[in-house]
């Protein structure tokens, strides 16, 4: 993982795992102070910012990502490109695309915003809560994808018609189709009539 700015307070030297923050926000984005990552998401939840990448192959197929089962949040589920959240004073789009390449070891060719969604989502199987300010972005993805396995079980390219099928049939994150639906304009914009989103 390169370290950045960004990363290099969150990677300590003496091998001990210092605790995570999140930025805590108000109902119009604006930062209100920071949160520990898990105590964030106990329930009711509180409001946090976070980030929802969606990339795209040349022919318009969206690179889906299968959570490791080793995550303590939504593990094994299906969900889109790469969502997370920045650190405390991160921008969305640097944490963006930091979390791509640390999660699926490419970089996007292309990255844009895609304006941002609210929403409050349980997770029905861990109990934890996503109570977020989503900062969305879509892109295209155009190197082979080397996946870090302790973040990314599976990965699949899919089209409209293929993840209406997969989503009928395998299980998503509980914010994946608000997040999705939230980008569509981007993404349609993105990948033109002919690729059906």
């Amino acid at each position: 993982m390169p370290i950045t700015p960004a990363t290099a307070t969150h990677s300590p030297s003496n091998g001990t795992a210092e605790p995570i923050l999140l930025e805590l926000v108000d109902e119009d984005g604006v930062t209100i102070g920071t949160a520990e990552k898990l105590a964030a998401h106990q329930p009711p939840g509180q409001l946090h910012r976070a980030f929802s990448v969606f990339l795209f192959d040349e022919r318009g197929r969206l690179l889906l990502q299968q959570r490791a089962l080793g995550k303590y949040h939504s593990p094994g589920v299906w969900s889109n490109t790469c969502c997370g959240h920045p650190y405390p004073g991160e921008a969305p789009f640097a944490a963006a695309a930091r979390r791509t390449f640390e999660e699926l070891g490419v970089s996007p060719s292309l990255l844009a915003e895609a304006g941002t969604v609210r929403y409050n989502h349980p997770d029905p199987a861990s109990g934890l809560v996503e109570q977020e300010y989503n900062h969305l972005f879509v892109g295209m993805v155009q190197s082979p994808l080397r996946p870090d396995p302790q973040e990314v079980a599976s990965t699949a390219f899919t089209a409209p018609a293929e993840l209406a099928e997969r989503h009928a049939r395998d299980t998503f994150s509980a914010w994946f189709m608000t997040v999705l639906d939230a980008a569509r304009p981007a993404v349609r914009e993105l990948t033109g009539p002919s690729a059906g989103w």
